[in-house]
C-alpha cells in the first residue's frame, strides 16, 4: 500500500558536482540513486537539474513509472533576463521535461519593478502552459517581508487568472524557496508555517509548493494542513520513513 504522503513529494536533488567537490561521475551516480528512489517509492516527482532530464526520462521509461520529471531555471538566484528564462525553459522543454520551476527575479520585485516582473511571469507561463507544461514560480519567501510575499502571490495569482483560462490555475504553482538563500540573521531560509499561510491566503486559487527546511513527517503535515499540494524536498524517503534529516532543502 503507498503511503498517501508519497504523493506531494518533488524528490529534489539540484547540487552540481562543482558544488560537491566530487566528479560528475560521483554526481550522476547520486542522480541516478535519487530517480531510481523515486520510482521505487512512488514520489509525485524528481526534481533535478537540466543536464539529468535524458538520463531520467530513460530510467523512469525502462522501469514503466509514472514519475515526473522536474527541473528549475535561472537557479539559483533569478537574476537573469527574462528572455533567457525562455531560452532555459524551451531547452527543458525539448528533453522531455514536465513540470518546470522559475526562480522569479524577486531582487527586481523588491526594487519596485512590477510591470517587468508582471511580464516575466506571463511570458514564461505562456510558454509552459502552452506545451502542456506545469509552471512553478519560486518566489525565495526568505528573502522577502510579509507584505512582499503576499503582493507577489498576488502578482502571480492575478497575471495569471487575467491571461489565461481559470482552468489553467491548477497548472501555475507558487513555490516558496529554492533551499539555497543565505539569511544573514541565521533565520530559516526555507518554508515556514507562517510564510506558507500568506502564499496559500493570496495564491488561491493558484496552488502552493513549500520547500526548504521541511525536515521530518510533522514539518511535512503541517505544511499540508496549511493547503500546500507539493513538498520540494531533499529528504523525501527519511521523512517518509519518519526520520530526521538535517538538509536545509
Amino acid at each position: 500500500m503507498t503511503d498517501s504522503i508519497t504523493g506531494f513529494f518533488d524528490s529534489t536533488y539540484l547540487k552540481t558536482s562543482e558544488q560537491q567537490q566530487i566528479s560528475e561521475e560521483e554526481n550522476i551516480a547520486n542522480v541516478t540513486s535519487v530517480i531510481n528512489e523515486a520510482i521505487d517509492y512512488k514520489f509525485k516527482l524528481v526534481m533535478i537539474r537540466q543536464s539529468y532530464i535524458s538520463l531520467a526520462r530513460k530510467l523512469i521509461s525502462a522501469k514503466e513509472s509514472n514519475v515526473l520529471i522536474g527541473t528549475v531555471i535561472d537557479f539559483p538566484l533569478g537574476d537573469s533576463p527574462y528572455q533567457q528564462k525562455l531560452d532555459e525553459i524551451q531547452s527543458a522543454i525539448n528533453l522531455g521535461v514536465d513540470e518546470i520551476d522559475i526562480v522569479i527575479n524577486y531582487n527586481s520585485f523588491i526594487k519596485g519593478n512590477i510591470s517587468e516582473i508582471t511580464d516575466e511571469v506571463l511570458q514564461c507561463t505562456s510558454l509552459c502552459l502552452k506545451n502542456g507544461k506545469i509552471a512553478k514560480w519560486i518566489i525565495e519567501s526568505a528573502a522577502l517581508t510579509k507584505d512582499e510575499i503576499s503582493s507577489i502571490c498576488s502578482l502571480i495569482k492575478n497575471t495569471v487568472i487575467e491571461n489565461f483560462s481559470t482552468q489553467k490555475a491548477n497548472d501555475v504553482f507558487v513555490k516558496s524557496s529554492t533551499g539555497f538563500f543565505k539569511t544573514i540573521d541565521g533565520s530559516p531560509s526555507g518554508a515556514t508555517a507562517e510564510g506558507i499561510e500568506i502564499m496559500v491566503k493570496y495564491s488561491f486559487p493558484l496552488p502552493v509548493k513549500a520547500s526548504g527546511g521541511i525536515r521530518n513527517r510533522e514539518d511535512a503535515n503541517r505544511m499540508i494542513n496549511l493547503g500546500v499540494k507539493r513538498l520540494g524536498t531533499s529528504s523525501a524517503l527519511k521523512i517518509l520513513k519518519g526520520l530526521e534529516s538535517n538538509s536545509d532543502y
